[in-house]
């Protein structure tokens, strides 16, 4: 049976020629894992691809890059296939599928690791802390490892060790024309440059090294949960102790509706609270002191801050993400002034569903001291991130509540520079790609993609486009 495309008809020879030059699989509509298959972690986007290609290996994304490139098919390319703007999915198209691919090679002595990017987080940090080592993760250890760190990166490590791209030390990349190419501080630098806060722009990368650090296996970390009628004074005051808050710890303020856990009293649960989260990277007997501080900022309902091990702290909010859910994430970096926390506090008032929140994550230490230049990820001024999310069971009222996030995204970023986190950009649009790049990492990144893809062939991101795209 033929597969029509946006471009055309995909013949059943001219498939399964692709197929036979490959140690992996095609899934095709109309074959029996189809839906499973072309399905992501966000249903709000919900796409049918001509093709899925399970890549067995680096030598099968060479083989679907070049089979893309000749049929003249979308590409997206999926690893841990959350996708909360969708691009690890399309219609027609071609999907890149990475998640077979779950190598990992650490070497503890040099305190590296060489990581496919099917991994996920809860995956590569198994790997790692066999040996005592992380690098900076995700918040829900079913994220992918790829996309997370090509955007930028942040997790409980970021004030300690930085976002997960300043840990990279060398990629593998299938490029446009589908050849394979090393990019490291020497060897192919501007892509190693543009790699590392800049996205899936610049082709298919197969493999990450990471640095690798001593972490664990047991940290000071967990949540501290208050009342709403606290929210200001515990906001205000999480503000004034990060100004004096060591590297080791990295904290957010969430604030969300109290899910019904058994560790919340009843008449809490569906009511509207703040959540202090945070992680001590260092001596757990040491964090008390760093840590101590943000208990008494209010009268709690619940202190489940202490020593557990790294890899539960990684998962912890996993039971509240679990895939199947409508999901839309933007972002604002800003300054914790009384205005901006007025504004945040407001839009909390007003969530659509239980599961809007606002995030604010503080930033600093290690972040902040990485050279601006230095990476794609230039944004290391501010002090606070600020991450609106909305999350929906299914696809009613989803539209309002994506119209909250936007409305509350753009309040919130009137108290910073108008800049926002590319990873969650929640929209493919110019406008966010600009909001997220200042214009001469912008331009720079607009001459890396000249170089290594001047058709724009992967362009299911926040997209850089070539200089000769119209």
């Amino acid at each position: 049976m033929s597969i029509d495309t946006a471009k055309g008809v995909l013949g059943d020879a001219t498939v399964a020629e692709l197929e036979a030059g490959l140690r992996g699989t095609v899934v095709r509509p109309g074959d029996a894992d189809y839906d499973q298959a072309r399905t992501v972690w966000n249903a709000a986007h919900d796409k049918h691809p001509a093709l899925i290609v399970r890549c067995a290996g680096t030598a099968d994304v060479m083989r679907a890059v070049e089979f893309a490139r000749s049929q003249d098919l979308l590409v997206a390319v999926r690893g841990g296939a959350h996708s909360i703007a969708g691009f690890s999915t399309c219609d027609d198209g071609i999907v890149i599928d990475l998640s077979p691919m779950k190598g990992a090679m650490v070497d503890p002595v040099r305190r590296r690791v060489i990581a496919q990017t099917g991994l996920t987080w809860g995956d590569l940090d198994h790997e790692t802390q066999a040996f005592g080592l992380a690098v900076t993760g995700g918040l829900v250890s079913s994220t992918g490892i790829a996309g997370f760190t090509l955007g930028g990166g942040v997790g409980w490590l970021l004030r300690r060790h930085g976002l997960a791209s300043d840990n990279v030390t060398a990629a593998e990349v299938v490029t446009a024309d589908g050849r394979v190419v090393r990019a490291d501080p020497r060897e192919n630098a501007e892509l190693f440059w543009a790699l590392r806060g800049g996205g899936g722009n610049f082709g298919v990368v197969t493999s990450l090294e990471y640095q690798l650090h001593p972490v664990g296996p047991q940290v000071l970390a967990g949540l501290i949960v208050y009342p709403l009628e606290q929210a200001r004074q515990v906001v205000t005051g999480w503000r004034e102790l990060t100004g004096g808050m060591p590297d080791e710890l990295t904290t957010l303020v969430n604030l969300t509706t109290a899910p019904p856990l058994p560790f919340l009293p009843p008449e809490v649960h569906g009511t509207r609270i703040v959540v202090l989260a945070g992680m001590y990277a260092g001596d757990p007997a040491a964090g008390e002191a760093a840590v101590g501080p943000l208990r008494t900022l209010g009268t709690p309902l619940a202190d489940l801050m202490g020593p557990m091990p790294y890899i539960g702290m990684q998962s912890l909010l996993d039971p509240l993400w679990t895939a199947g859910a409508h999901n839309y994430f933007t972002s604002a970096f800003i300054e914790p002034s009384d205005a901006a926390l007025d504004a945040v506090l407001r839009r909390h008032l007003t969530t659509p569903t239980p599961a809007s929140e606002l995030h604010l994550h503080h930033l600093g230490g290690a972040f902040a001291r990485v050279p601006a230049d230095s990476t794609a990820f230039s944004q290391r001024d501010p002090s606070v991130l600020c991450n609106v999310i909305t999350r929906s069971p299914d696809a009613t009222g989803f539209d309002r509540s994506v119209a909250w996030a936007r409305a509350a995204r753009e309040e919130i970023a009137r108290h910073g520079r108008g800049t926002m986190y590319v990873n969650f950009t929640g929209d493919a649009a110019e406008d966010k790609v600009r909001a997220a790049y200042p214009d001469a990492v912008h331009e720079r990144l607009v001459r890396v993609k000249d170089t290594y893809d001047p058709t724009n062939l992967f362009r299911l991101n926040q997209n850089i486009r070539p200089s000769n795209a119209a």
